[in-house]
């Protein structure tokens, strides 16, 4: 089993960045591939990015493609998600998950209880 925090969110400008970070429990961390979703308040979660377990592979939504980039630090039991160029639209609260491909569909097994970030236009 795979606990995972989330930490980093906060309240920002339009046009700021932000950078959260997803600290996992236990030793199976780089076995799993991570991702990141997001929900705002009314809307379903929706998928943002994910990650290959090696780091070798990433996947972003549309909406996100070119401002936001995914990593993770295997050594360190952590996954990041870097967030440039924040939109009002990307006030949300949002959370990391720990799991597995399906194709091309990340799903997660795993989830941690979010972090909010507000963007203010």
């Amino acid at each position: 089993q795979v606990q995972l925090v989330e930490s980093g969110g906060g309240l920002v400008q339009a046009g700021d960045s932000l950078r959260l970070s997803c600290a996992a429990s236990g030793r199976t961390f780089s076995s799993y591939s991570m991702g990141w979703f997001r929900q705002a308040p009314g809307k379903e979660r929706e998928f943002v990015a994910a990650i290959t377990w090696s780091g070798g592979g990433t996947h972003y939504e549309d909406y996100v493609k070119g401002r936001f980039t995914i990593s993770r630090d295997n050594a360190k039991n952590t996954v990041y998600l870097q967030m440039n160029s924040l939109k009002p639209e990307d006030t949300a609260v949002y959370y990391c998950a720990a799991g597995r491909y399906f194709g091309s569909d990340f799903r997660g097994d795993y989830w941690g209880q979010g972090t909010q970030v507000t963007v203010s236009s």
